[in-house]
């Protein structure tokens, strides 16, 4: 059955790509998180270890409301590694780095999620795709904060 929700078809697959390419953003940086929570060690273990596990829940339950949304607008959403690796703009570490690596590369994360969102917004806006406008403004504000409060922990005093 054809869908008519007063968006095209063209510009719905335009923004059915971009969340495709959130969605993998969000899911490795999930994994990334979930990582560093099994694996930090040092002195802000507790901090690091409650902080992390909160992050990575936010973020999968973030992953089902892209998913769900690129479904909406007609399209499959990718759901495989093979999909989210050759997608994703953030990469997987090759190894466990230290405490301080891990907040800095989780710094980078957020702010690369935060700007592959915002690069959505253009074809939404032409599109009047509020719902997608909506799903984006949330997650960019959740990434921005938590890039914040990350970066906060590295300020020396």
């Amino acid at each position: 059955m054809d869908i008519d929700i007063g968006i095209d078809k063209k510009d719905r697959k335009a923004i059915a790509d971009g969340l495709s390419r959130l969605l993998a953003d969000t899911y490795t940086l999930y994994l990334k998180t979930h990582n560093y929570h099994w694996n930090v060690t040092g002195p802000m273990f507790q901090t690091l270890h409650l902080m992390f596990m909160t992050q990575y829940t936010e973020m999968w339950n973030a992953v089902d409301l892209v998913a769900e949304r690129i479904r909406t607008l007609g399209y499959p959403a990718p759901g495989t590694y093979k999909a989210f690796s050759a997608l994703a703009t953030i990469k997987e570490d090759e190894s466990v780095p230290p405490a301080q690596q891990m907040i800095k590369n989780l710094v980078k994360g957020h702010e690369q999620v935060a700007r592959t969102a915002r690069s959505i917004l253009p074809v939404v806006e032409k599109a009047s795709d509020e719902p997608t406008a909506d799903l984006l403004t949330q997650r960019l504000q959740l990434h921005e904060k938590t890039a914040w409060m990350l970066r906060s922990l590295l300020e020396k005093n």
